[in-house]
C-alpha cells in the first residue's frame, strides 16, 4: 500500500487545492452575507426611524421633520453601506 493513508484522499497536492479552494469559497460566502446583513440594517434602520415620526403641521412642515431625520439618519446609513460595499473587495 504505497502511500499509505493519503491514497485515500488521492493525491496530496490535490487535496490540498481543493481544500484552499472551499476555504476561498467560505471566506468569499461570509464576505457576502455580511455585507448583505449590513445593508438590510441600513434600509431597516432607515425604515424604522421614518416610521416612528410624528409629523405635525402643513405638509411644507412634515416634509422639513422628514428631511431632518433623514438628514440625522442617512450618513449612518451610509457607513453601514460603504463598509459593506469594502468588505465584498
Amino acid at each position: 500500500m504505497e502511500g499509505g493513508a493519503f491514497n485515500l484522499f488521492g493525491d496530496p497536492d490535490e487535496f490540498r487545492s481543493r481544500m484552499e479552494e472551499l476555504a476561498e469559497q467560505m471566506q468569499s460566502s461570509q464576505r457576502v452575507a455580511w455585507a448583505d446583513n449590513a445593508i438590510k440594517l441600513a434600509v431597516d434602520m432607515t425604515v424604522a426611524s421614518v416610521e416612528r415620526l410624528e409629523l405635525s403641521g402643513s405638509t411644507d412642515e412634515q416634509a422639513m421633520q422628514v428631511r431632518d431625520a433623514i438628514h440625522v439618519l442617512f450618513p449612518e446609513a451610509v457607513t453601514l453601506v460603504r463598509e459593506a460595499r469594502e468588505g465584498l473587495s
